[in-house]
């Protein structure tokens, strides 16, 4: 029980935000209380469902670790309230735009698409969200502080893989590890006038009378432009880029500045509200394009890199840190990695493109410069590093250690959230739907 146990325990969080997005009709039910916290019946079915879709093991013991789970996860936001840990709406407010827009992307940006999808209007939709995100985070900074400095040692990771009956230890697909150094094609000053050029038409579209939630969805490159018209709602200090800010706390209500450059591009913005630290705009954003010549230079650049990277002169892993563009691989020196941060992929987890380029590769080769698009549309080239191929194999700790370490890693803090459930639930009140007393869940 206590090895299925994790991999529930660290997957749970992320369901409860997924299990917005399966399909049916659930009768519902209370079927328990935490304080003012409840459990749903429905919230249960879907991370049920969820988990076992995925591989997991079905059966009633599985569906008694998920309700312990959520009855857990309703303590740490009751234990939340007395101990004053919180988080502040304007995270929560910016972590819940990203996944509406993520969501939102799924249905080609439609609105229209995603209330028929779900039966209730987008603004239900994303107030039901935003409470999911809220409890989300709250739990996560509980486990933060509940968790905190917690470690294992090698011989703590050598007796929990020991105690894996041999016939239950998991089998590994064939896994690689691949780096990449990326190259955004820098836009030329010539690409970036003739965008500017045009958002001041725009601009100028505006103040002679045009509608700006209009224009802004007619023009805009921002995502959610289509939902809310380029409106970005009030928001505090440190949530939108610098310049971006900036920009907005110069700006009197009703003001529209002209093109702002940032990371994502140039945006024209409207300052509708200032209240104190937070202010209420909306923007209409344009990416300039790069040219041939810009992304050829980007080519260049990086078949020169290669050739550094082929003598020696330089490691792959240091070039990455100093010249990739892509930030969630360039701190790893390029590589890709797993949740836990493991470089070992399975092949199955690599993007399509990835994997049908190093098909081609062999062990130990660097590839010559490619074209591609990042994941948020711009115009870029990369080269890969094939560095390991390991076959498919049976668990084992000179082949996965970083893998186990992070397995009794999540045993041990599962332990301890354990004990903690069992101290905090004296000081709330806990009821279960008795058809699950079977779980024994509050017994001593």
């Amino acid at each position: 029980m206590r090895h299925q146990l994790l991999g529930i325990v660290f997957i749970l969080t992320a369901l409860i935000i997924r299990a917005q997005e399966s399909d049916g009709f659930v009768v519902d039910k209370i079927i328990g209380k935490v304080d003012n916290y409840i459990v749903l019946k429905s919230e249960l079915d879907k991370a049920y469902q969820e988990y076992v879709s995925n591989g997991g093991r079905p059966g009633e013991e599985t569906r008694c670790q998920y309700l312990a789970l959520l009855l857990r996860n309703k303590l740490m936001m009751a234990k939340a309230e007395i101990d004053s840990i919180v988080v502040s709406d304007s995270d929560v407010d910016a972590n819940t735009k990203q996944r509406m827009d993520m969501i939102l992307a799924q249905y080609g940006g439609s609105q229209e698409d995603l209330e028929k999808k779900f039966g209730k209007t987008f603004e239900q939709f994303r107030v039901e969200l935003r409470d999911q995100v809220r409890e989300q985070m709250v739990i996560s900074e509980m486990q933060k502080h509940l968790t905190k400095g917690l470690t294992v040692t090698p011989a703590e990771v050598r007796r929990f893989f020991n105690k894996i009956p041999k016939d239950s230890l998991p089998y590994f697909s064939a896994e690689v590890e691949v780096a990449q150094i990326v190259r955004v094609a820098k836009v030329s000053n010539a690409q970036k006038e003739i965008t500017k050029r045009e958002l001041i038409d725009i601009r100028n579209r505006i103040l002679a009378g045009e509608d700006f939630a209009t224009l802004a969805r007619k023009y805009s490159s921002d995502p959610s432009v289509t939902v809310n018209g380029g409106d970005m709602g009030f928001v505090g200090r440190g949530v939108m880029v610098p310049e971006f800010e900036a920009m907005s706390f110069k700006l009197k209500p009703g003001e529209i500045s002209m093109p702002v450059e940032t990371q994502f591009g140039f945006h024209i913005i409207q300052l509708l509200e200032r209240r104190g630290n937070e202010y209420h705009s909306r923007h209409i954003l344009m990416a300039p394009t790069p040219s041939k010549q810009d992304v050829e230079n980007a080519s260049r650049f990086l078949d020169s890199l290669r050739t550094l990277i082929l003598k020696d002169t330089v490691s792959f892993q240091r070039a990455a840190k100093e010249h990739s563009d892509d930030m969630r691989t360039k701190g790893n020196g390029g590589f890709f990695t797993d949740d836990d941060g493991g470089t070992r992929l399975s092949v199955d987890e690599l993007d399509p493109v990835v994997f049908f380029a190093i098909d081609t590769m062999k062990v130990g080769t660097v590839s010559k410069p490619m074209a591609y698009r990042t994941d948020d549309g711009k115009e870029a080239v990369r080269i890969l590093l094939y560095k390991s191929r390991t076959p498919p194999h049976l668990a084992s700790l000179e082949q996965d250690w970083d893998r186990i370490r992070t397995a009794a890693l999540n045993e041990k803090q599962s332990r301890i959230l354990e004990k903690w459930f069992n101290k905090a639930r004296k000081d709330v009140f806990i009821s279960i739907d008795p058809a699950y007393n079977y779980c024994g869940i509050l017994d001593d």
